[in-house]
């Protein structure tokens, strides 16, 4: 699936997928799983590789295998910040709460609910790859 660097492309694309996986059998709560970390993915690569340019271009391709699902998300926007994955820490959740930081909770939520995280810089293009585990009813 192809979609433009836009908010609104963005939450066409997770309707579409969601309902694909539904239409497979993937059960309510792993699908608000998937549809919460490929929202956060997609919605970064919107904010920060294409700097909100509704110009780019992501592609997104997904295979189903032995309960989990396999994501590969491709743009062509700027490289992640060090050519690597954020860590996905929590920044220290003390004081008042006008003084918590903006953002970097995405990408914790990323690492607590998918697995096999791995991305690469192909020439001009990022390849993000992700794993979701699924109950045991996917086709």
């Amino acid at each position: 699936m192809a979609l433009n660097a836009s908010q609104k492309s963005v939450r066409k694309a997770l309707r579409a997928i969601k309902a694909q996986l539904d239409d497979h059998g993937v059960l309510p709560d792993d699908l608000a799983s998937i549809e919460l970390v490929l929202a956060e993915a997609l919605n970064n690569i919107v904010e920060h590789a294409y700097s909100g340019k509704d110009e780019g271009l992501i592609e997104v391709a997904l295979s189903i295998d032995d309960n989990a699902l396999a994501f590969h998300i491709t743009d062509h926007g700027l490289p992640m910040p060090n050519g690597e994955l954020p860590k996905g820490t929590l920044a220290p959740m003390t004081g008042d709460i006008s003084e918590l930081p903006e953002g970097g909770f995405g990408w914790f939520l990323i690492h607590e609910l998918a697995h096999d995280l791995a991305y690469v810089r192909q020439e001009s293009s990022n390849v993000f790859s992700f794993r979701m585990k699924t109950a045991d009813n996917t086709a």
